[in-house]
C-alpha cells in the first residue's frame, strides 16, 4: 500500500475523486508496495485501481487514458531502507550531537539509488530485492563498491555480514543491469593490492559497469571509528597515479577513462584538474567528479551575458579547498563586469578544518566570514549549503542569516546565475532558498 500525499488539480486523480490521504492499494490485482511499483505498474494505458479512499471507502477504478495523460498523483515519501554497516569513513559516525535528526538517517536503499544516484552498498538486498530490480529493470544503479575482495568489504564497511559483491554485480549485470560504481578510498584498507583488484573485478564486467569513482576518505573532528591513515598529499598522488592508469588502458581498449579521480583527489595532490573532455557526460559530477571543470565552463560560457557592475564590491564565500581555484574566475568576472570580486576562504567550524568542502559550511561559519562587512555591497555563498527547506546544516534558517548580516546575500552555484540578472536573478535564487 502506498499513500496519496498530493493531487494535481484537474488531472485523472482529482476526476476519479482520489485526494490526499487515500491508499492506494493494487493495480492488476498486484499489491503496491512502494513508488516503484506504482510508476511502473501503472505505465500501461489502461489498468484496474484498487484504492481506499481518504473517508474509508473502498473502490476499484477502471482506467482508460493517453498514455501522455499523467494520473496527477504524488505520493507520500516512502520508508528509507536503513544501513545496516559502520563504515570506517561513514559521514553520519563523524557528525556531533544535536543536529536535526534526519541528518542521522543512514540510507542503503537500491529504490533510491535508481531514482535519484543515491549510492548503495547493496549489503541488504533480499531475494525479493533482486527479483524487484531485475523485473523492473532498474538501471544504471550507483553502487558503493568501495572494495571488491571480500575480506577488505568485510573490514571497510564493518560488517563481517556482508555479501560477496562481485557475486551480486554478477547476478545484477546478467540480468542486463548497468552500474556507476564508487570506491572511498582509505590508505592503508582499500588502496595498493586491494585497488588494483578491485579496478580488475569491476573493469571485468566490461560496459556494464559504466563508470568508476575514486573518492578520498573524508573525516571530520568527531569521526570515531576510523583506522585507515591519514589521507595526505602523497596517498592522493598514488591513487591518482593508479586511476590514471587505468584510465590509460580504457582510453585504449574502450575509447573513454571509464575510472576517474574526484575532484578533491586532484586538489589534495596539488595537480592540476582535466578538461572538461577527460569527463564525458560527466556521470559522476554529484560525486564531486569534474564539478569544478564544469564550473570553470560555466562561468567561460556565462561571462558574456554579465552586466558592467562598476564600483560594487561583491564578497565571495568559499571552503578552503575551493579557494586556491577560485582567483582565476574572479579574474573573468572582474573582467567582465568591472566590479571588485574579494575572496573569503571559511574553515568549517561544525565539522572542523579536516572538511574544506565548500557545500559543507554551515550557517555560524558564513555569519562569521561576513559579520561586520559593511563595506560590502554584496556577498555570494555556494547554494549547496542550504537544503531544499532552505536551511543549513547547523539548523540555521537562510532567511535569519541573511537578515543578521549587512550586505545582501545571495546562494549562487556559479556565480553567473545571480549576476546575470542582477537583483532580480537574486532575489529568484533567495526565494528557492526560502522554499
Amino acid at each position: 500500500m502506498v499513500r496519496v500525499l498530493r493531487v494535481q488539480p484537474e488531472s485523472i486523480a482529482a476526476e476519479l475523486g482520489i485526494t490526499p490521504g487515500a491508499e492506494l492499494l493494487a493495480v492488476n490485482g498486484r499489491a503496491l508496495d512502494d513508488f516503484l511499483d506504482w510508476e511502473f505498474l501503472t505505465a500501461d494505458d489502461s489498468f484496474e485501481l484498487e484504492a481506499k479512499l481518504a473517508d474509508g471507502e473502498h473502490v476499484v477504478f477502471e482506467i482508460e487514458r493517453d498514455g501522455a495523460d499523467p494520473m496527477g498523483i504524488e505520493l507520500e515519501p516512502p520508508n528509507v531502507r536503513r544501513c545496516a554497516n559502520r563504515c570506517e569513513f561513514c559521514f553520519i559516525e563523524g557528525l556531533p550531537k544535536g543536529l536535526r535528526k534526519p541528518l542521522y538517517i543512514r540510507d542503503d536503499d537500491y529504490r533510491l539509488s535508481f531514482a535519484y544516484g543515491n549510492f548503495a552498498t547493496l549489503s541488504n538486498l533480499k531475494e525479493k530485492d533482486f527479483e524487484r530490480i531485475l523485473e523492473y529493470r532498474l538501471s544504471p544503479l550507483y553502487v558503493s563498491v568501495h572494495a571488491t575482495p571480500w575480506d577488505a568489504r568485510k573490514k571497510l564497511l564493518n560488517n563481517p555480514k556482508v555479501p560477496n559483491i562481485v557475486e551480486q554485480l554478477g547476478r545484477l549485470t546478467a540480468g542486463g543491469i548497468q552500474f556507476h560504481g564508487q570506491m572511498v578510498v582509505v590508505p592503508g584498507l582499500n588502496d595498493g593490492d586491494v585497488l588494483e583488484q578491485s579496478l580488475a573485478d569491476l573493469y571485468a564486467f566490461g560496459e556494464a559497469c559504466l563508470s568508476v569513482a575514486l573518492v578520498p576518505v573524508g573525516l571530520t573532528q568527531f569521526s570515531h571509528i576510523y583506522t585507515g591513515e591519514s589521507m595526505d598529499q602523497a596517498n592522493a598522488a598514488r591513487i591518482l597515479a593508479t586511476a590514471e592508469r587505468w584510465a590509460a588502458r580504457a582510453e585504449r581498449e574502450r575509447g573513454e577513462p571509464w575510472v576517474y579521480g574526484s575532484d578533491e583527489l586532484y586538489l589534495l595532490a596539488g595537480q592540476a584538474l582535466p578538461a572538461a573532455a577527460h569527463y564525458r557526460d560527466f556521470a559522476q559530477i554529484e560525486n564531486g567528479v569534474g564539478a569544478v571543470t564544469a564550473l570553470r565552463d560555466r562561468v567561460r560560457a556565462g561571462v558574456s551575458r554579465l552586466p558592467r557592475l562598476d564600483g560594487k564590491r561583491i564578497g565571495v564565500v568559499t571552503g578552503s579547498a575551493m579557494a586556491p581555484l577560485m582567483p582565476e574566475l574572479l579574474a573573468q568576472l572582474h573582467e567582465a563586469t568591472g566590479a571588485q570580486f574579494e575572496l573569503i576562504p571559511t574553515v568549517n567550524s561544525l565539522f572542523g578544518p579536516t572538511v574544506t568542502t565548500a557545500g559543507l559550511l554551515v550557517g555560524a561559519d558564513i555569519t562569521r566570514a561576513l559579520d561586520g562587512r559593511g563595506d560590502l555591497d554584496l556577498a555570494l555563498i555556494p547554494a549547496e549549503t542550504i537544503n531544499d527547506a532552505g536551511v543549513f546544516l547547523d539548523d540555521a534558517p537562510f532567511v535569519r542569516v541573511r537578515e543578521a548580516l549587512p550586505m545582501p546575500v545571495y546562494p549562487s552555484y556559479d556565480f553567473i546565475d545571480v549576476l546575470e540578472h542582477e537583483g532580480q536573478a537574486a532575489s529568484l535564487t533567495v526565494s528557492v532558498a526560502r522554499g
